[in-house]
């Protein structure tokens, strides 16, 4: 029974770990980052920091889309009014 205990008490945690991990603002997120990077881990440990210390995924910023152009929408857009009905 203590097995079973320490399995999910070690879930629980990872669990945990990544939640905090995914919802922590990325400044805070790069500087927990940059401070780990420094230790010498194995490369599968270090690959979630690396990709964290890149830039955010902002259209603009990293041109990693290749040649992805942007659609051209013309200047001028007819707006509609729809009429409420009746209940």
């Amino acid at each position: 029974m203590a097995a079973q205990n320490l399995i999910m008490a070690l879930l629980v945690l990872a669990c945990t770990a990544y939640a905090v991990w995914t919802l922590m603002p990325s400044n805070a997120r790069r500087a927990i980052a940059s401070r780990v990077l420094k230790w010498s881990l194995p490369e599968v440990m270090l690959r979630p920091f690396q990709k964290a210390m890149k830039p955010a995924g902002a259209c603009g910023g990293c041109d990693s889309c290749g040649d992805a152009k942007p659609a051209v929408k013309s200047a001028v857009q007819p707006i509609r009014f729809h009429r409420m009905t009746k209940r």
